[in-house]
């Protein structure tokens, strides 16, 4: 009865079904790592990641290989493979997607699936790609989130209005309160402005105004 358990589905692999297999992965996790290049939109991508991603596929193929559909040799390689312990912080959650990615397309790749593991690796990359890009150009028409202080003896005088008017398609007030001075105002608004690569010379330019000062721009939690 256990003989029988441990045999349940063994089937041998000629070189020519290995070399296939572990091309396949390679190929799929090579596309993937280019998928990676073009979507990441960090300050630097990692070599090493992008490595790391070709070779996952690969040896998740290899992996399937040896379990084949052997339970015992399932059961036995989990416990084996336990004493792995990965301690690299994954900062982006984007790298986190990727890697199982890999892993799934490595899986598909290692059982002879090669035709299931070339389409899910284009597909899935594609969309992941055209996603990427249609948020970054959605970007283009976020706001920003302006902040600045004003102070003036008379409260009714805004000359930093003619400025928002000029350099903003839009600007809306969403706080304003009562800064350390007596006749001050801490100010938050959000602007769309009218060139976004203006955004330097909006702030140079409120920042000369009499009386204002502190002035901060933010977009996706960077200061301008």
């Amino acid at each position: 009865m256990l003989e029988d358990f441990q045999n349940v589905g063994i089937y041998s692999l000629t070189i020519s079904d290995i070399l296939k297999n572990i091309l396949v992965a390679l190929l799929c996790g090579y596309l993937i790592s280019v998928f990676y290049r073009i979507s990441y939109k960090g300050p630097g991508y990692s070599v090493a990641f992008i490595n790391s991603l070709i070779l996952l596929a690969m040896i998740t193929a290899v992996v399937l290989m040896v379990i084949g559909n052997n339970l015992a040799r399932a059961f036995g390689l989990v416990g084996a493979m336990s004493i792995i312990r990965f301690r690299t912080a994954v900062k982006d959650t984007q790298d986190i997607i990727f890697i199982f990615f890999s892993l799934a397309v490595g899986l598909a790749a290692g059982v002879g699936y090669h035709t299931l593991a070339i389409v899910a690796t284009l597909l899935v990359g594609g969309i992941n790609w055209l996603v990427n890009s249609w948020n970054q150009n959605l970007a283009g028409r976020k706001e920003y989130l302006l902040q600045f202080t004003f102070e003036s003896d008379n409260p009714e005088d805004a000359p930093y209005q003619s400025t928002l008017k000029s350099y903003c398609r839009n600007y809306q007030v969403i706080n304003a309160r009562s800064g350390h001075l007596p006749n001050g105002l801490e100010l938050s608004y959000y602007v769309r402005l009218k060139d976004m690569e203006k955004n330097n010379q909006f702030v140079r330019e409120l920042s000369g105004i009499n009386g204002v000062g502190n002035v901060n721009l933010f977009f996706d939690e960077e200061k301008i």
